[in-house]
């Protein structure tokens, strides 16, 4: 049988959020209700449980919340929970009125292992609100007597592990121009949870949506609100419940709304993940500058999550915009960053034109096409673009003829000069036999392609843009003061598997034979085409054989560079992530091949000449990555 392993040690924690079925005004009903989901949080490996706001009577009491009987049902209600979770490591957030002195609290009470951790008072009431109950702040206790136990009371976080600290905000508290939750971050916290009972209106989930959605961005945390269901549902007000999940601002999770039964709604989140971010975000430190909340902090404890429990969407393509309508959204703004940035390159130098080499593969058509789109912006045709087609040694019929045909398409100045008679003569010159393809034959090709660019933008008054991906930057996978240089690299913020998506979606909105040549380019392997080819003479050199699936190593880069992740964790998300596409034998292969080349190639990146920055991972040595040139990478691979 496979061990499971613990995902907690990766920074997973598992999140319930209820919406019990209940009845306004009875809490021996709700509490069995409560009961029901607290077996099933269980029993599906969730750490923690939080429920609406005053759950365990009903939001809708009105008047009735001055009533002693209803207190009264209120603390036996959470004794019975206390007990009934005693045995289990279930962290429990229940909401109901409590008294502290002479006034009564719209309170969340946590529960965990048998006691009551401590209870937390609303702060930010409604206007209804305020006819029944006193704000937090205005509490002249720090501790109350509940169910026979004397408990903290007011601001507090708790800590539940290492990694894992909680904070407790309650409905409307969210709503302040600066809610509790964002002085709770700045504290320590990095999950918060929100009981509470929203009703319902034209817009208004939405509007609790994105308020849970900007509030998990700013204060860079998961946040979780449960809200309360069908049955508080009375006199003027409807209520739909709606959990809602969310990390970093992304929506995890969203629980059923309008349900006649109970709704309970998951999610894994991923603290580690959140540390990382935290940590790369000066600003976030920075708000630690105001003036501090004294928060208590309470010490407990929640369950560890086994795997067979993990339920978190893991994306396998974290650079490529999920959802078609997204998608085209985000690579119109990619590709306009990238063309203001050869723009604002062209103007300043002076230079109105652009070279390139055009070898029919897909980074060379993606950096002719964002050519073709600045040169417009500075209201410049495209025959200012000289392409280059330099048929070498391994060059295939298909990519050369792509080549021609997707110059000749765009309007481009066409050019094509063959390397393989200089090649030839240097191999030659230094005693090479030309028999020998090693990585001399190979690289001599491509430092006479950079050669004749450099010497014809020079010659023309243009500029040479590059055109290598972030992914090859990262693996090192371009020759040295060749493919490596040129004079401005367009796609040096643009990943492989976000180069496909682009050109794909250029394709689509290319009308007749550009269209037509942009979709055969996407269906040829990725090459340097610096071997002969086959007896067929199809492309007998694809990089992906040789270094491994790009789509394996832009996940891996994400992961490493944006989120600082170790092996063992990124290893394990690739496997959750391609879901058996790869074996774990394979993940672990080209996972040692990426740490291994990132860090002997980070001499290349040192160097590297100027590029747009488009998303979250950039390698410029300049700001994004600062890395010795030769730091040991043993540490990484242990």
């Amino acid at each position: 049988m496979q061990t499971q392993i613990n995902c907690s040690t990766f920074g997973f924690y598992k999140v319930a959020v209820g919406s019990p079925l209940i009845r306004v005004a009875n809490p021996t009903f709700n509490t069995e209700e409560i009961k029901k989901q607290v077996d099933v949080a269980i029993t599906r490996g969730a750490g923690l449980l939080v429920t609406p706001e005053l759950s365990v009577c009903g939001y809708t009491c009105g008047d009735l919340f001055g009533q002693a009987a209803l207190i009264r049902g209120c603390e036996e209600a959470i004794a019975d929970l206390v007990a009934y979770t005693a045995k289990s490591e279930l962290f429990l957030v229940v909401g109901a009125p409590l008294k502290c002195g002479y006034r009564l609290f719209n309170c969340a009470v946590a529960i965990n292992k048998g006691e009551i951790l401590g209870v937390v008072p609303k702060e930010y009431l409604t206007a209804a609100e305020k006819a029944h109950f006193t704000r937090g702040s205005e509490a002249v206790e720090d501790t109350i007597t509940l169910c026979g136990q004397r408990v903290p009371f007011g601001d507090m976080l708790f800590r539940l592990s290492n990694d894992l600290t909680v904070g407790i905000e309650i409905g409307s508290d969210l709503w302040a121009a600066i809610p509790p939750s964002s002085y709770m971050a700045l504290g320590g916290a990095n999950l918060i949870l929100n009981p509470s009972a929203s009703a319902e209106a034209v817009s208004a989930y939405e509007y609790r949506r994105q308020l849970v959605k900007m509030q998990s961005a700013s204060a860079v945390c998961a946040y979780a609100m449960a809200n309360a269901g069908v049955g508080e549902s009375t006199t003027d007000l409807v209520f739909a419940g709606g959990g809602i999940i969310a990390e970093n601002g992304d929506i995890l999770a969203e629980g059923e709304r309008f349900a006649r039964n109970g709704v309970l709604t998951f999610s894994c989140v991923d603290l580690q993940r959140l540390s990382a971010l935290r940590a790369s975000a000066p600003a976030f430190a920075d708000g630690s500058l105001l003036e501090p909340v004294d928060y208590s902090e309470v010490v407990g404890s929640v369950a560890a999550l086994e795997e067979k429990h993990f339920t978190r969407y893991i994306d396998p393509h974290p650079f490529v915009p999920a959802g078609d309508e997204d998608k085209k959204q985000r690579c119109e703004e990619i590709f306009s960053i990238q063309a203001a940035g050869l723009a604002k390159r062209l103007e300043h130098t002076g230079l109105r034109k652009c070279v390139l080499g055009i070898s029919g593969g897909l980074d060379s058509t993606l950096a002719l096409l964002v050519s073709a789109r600045a040169l417009k912006m500075l209201g410049l045709g495209s025959e200012n673009i000289i392409g280059i087609t330099m048929p070498g040694f391994g060059t295939t019929d298909r990519t050369y003829n792509n080549a021609l045909e997707l110059m000749a398409s765009l309007g481009v100045e066409t050019r094509e000069i063959s390397i393989k008679e200089a090649c030839i003569t240097h191999l030659k010159d230094i005693g090479h036999d030309i028999n020998n393809h090693d990585i001399t034959y190979e690289n001599a090709q491509a430092r006479e392609r950079t050669q004749i660019l450099m010497d014809i933008a020079n010659k023309e008054g243009g500029i040479l843009v590059g055109t290598g991906d972030l992914s090859e930057i990262a693996l090192g996978w371009c020759t040295y003061n060749a493919d490596h240089m040129s004079m401005y690299g367009v796609n040096a913020g643009i990943p492989k598997t976000l180069v496909r998506h682009l050109v794909d979606y250029i394709a689509g909105k290319s009308e007749g034979k550009t269209g037509e040549i942009l979709y055969d380019i996407l269906d040829t392997p990725v090459s340097p085409e610096l071997l002969p080819p086959d007896e067929a003479g199809n492309i007998s050199q694809k990089t992906e054989d040789k270094i491994g699936p790009y789509e394996l190593h832009d996940f891996f880069l994400y992961h490493f560079v944006r989120l600082g992740e170790d092996k063992e964790k990124i290893a394990f998300l690739a496997e959750k992530a391609f879901d058996g596409s790869y074996s774990e034998e394979t993940v672990d292969k080209w996972l040692t091949t990426f740490i291994r080349r990132f860090f002997i190639s980070q001499f290349k990146r040192s160097c590297s000449p100027d590029g747009p920055k488009v998303g979250t991972v950039g390698l410029s040595p300049r700001g994004d990555w600062q890395m010795p040139s030769d730091a040991d990478f043993s540490q990484w691979l242990k």
